[in-house]
């Protein structure tokens, strides 16, 4: 065989058993033939996209860190990754074994400068996102905090100390505050109290 042919990776999805990846495969061959590359394997799975636990992208996996294909090939981005995340940490592991990507109807084509380009820009949205996230959680803890909210693990409650405080006519708010826990810890106690009586 010719060495400076591709050897192509086709990886096919749907969701269901009832679902075919006819569709998929026949696009994908015609454009595989069209760059004059070779099939060399095709991975076919029947999962949502969800799934991470996928039999042949696994194999397809395995496959490719043992450097048996060129360029992996798949028919839309949602077909093969679960998340961003997901889709540029692949790729970076593709392009770190040497194996060009093209995903068909995205336009997708890693094997040309532009869409190598993409997948930079792709990596740090992935980044920003990423970063993005864990602001959104800060800011969130930071407000909880700022109003009040106790973080962390729930505190214990006594509820001997919580019946004894309410009976000398202190108000929920009151012994949440001399016990240290929530108002709604404290009510949940109480209405403990009054359901063994």
């Amino acid at each position: 065989m010719n060495k400076n042919v591709k050897l192509a990776g086709i990886y096919l999805r749907v969701s269901t058993q009832e679902q075919s990846c006819d569709l998929q495969e026949r696009e994908l061959m015609q454009f595989i033939e069209a760059r004059g590359w070779t099939a060399f394997e095709t991975y076919e799975d029947k999962a949502t996209g969800t799934n991470g636990n996928r039999p042949e992208l696994k194999r397809l996996l395995r496959d490719a860190r043992a450097r048996k294909f060129d360029v992996l090939i798949c028919w839309k981005l949602d077909r093969l990754f679960r998340s961003l995340k997901d889709l540029v940490s692949t790729l970076q592991e593709l392009s770190d074994l040497g194996i060009e990507f093209v995903s068909l109807k995205d336009q997708i084509d890693l094997t040309t400068a532009s869409g190598r380009l993409l997948t930079h820009l792709l990596a740090a949205f992935a980044e920003f996102e990423a970063d993005l996230i864990k602001s959104r959680v800060k800011a969130g803890l930071a407000n909880a905090k700022a109003r009040g909210r106790k973080l962390g693990r729930p505190t214990f409650i006594d509820a001997q100390e919580v019946a004894r405080l309410r009976a000398e006519g202190l108000s929920l708010n009151q012994i949440a505050k001399e016990i240290g826990a929530s108002k709604a810890g404290v009510h949940k106690t109480l209405s403990k109290l009054a359901s063994t009586k």
